[in-house]
């Protein structure tokens, strides 16, 4: 794992989103969530049936 700060510049520029990529992006978030045959909306009932693949952990921090 590496620090943003402990980056170089052109490697933080290498990351960074261009111009481009930032206008996708907000179009993206415009745009509406669409749901088809493949990715059908999730019913309260449909969400019940869900099961956690990790349960969670019991800590101090946590007491569930």
């Amino acid at each position: 794992m590496v620090n943003i700060p402990d980056l170089s510049q052109a490697t933080k520029e290498e990351l960074a989103f261009t111009a481009e990529e930032r206008k996708e992006l907000d179009n993206a978030r415009k745009m509406p969530i669409t749901f088809d045959a493949d990715c059908p909306e999730t019913t309260p009932e449909r969400a019940l049936k869900f099961k956690r693949v990790n349960p969670p952990r019991k800590n101090a921090s946590n007491p569930a």
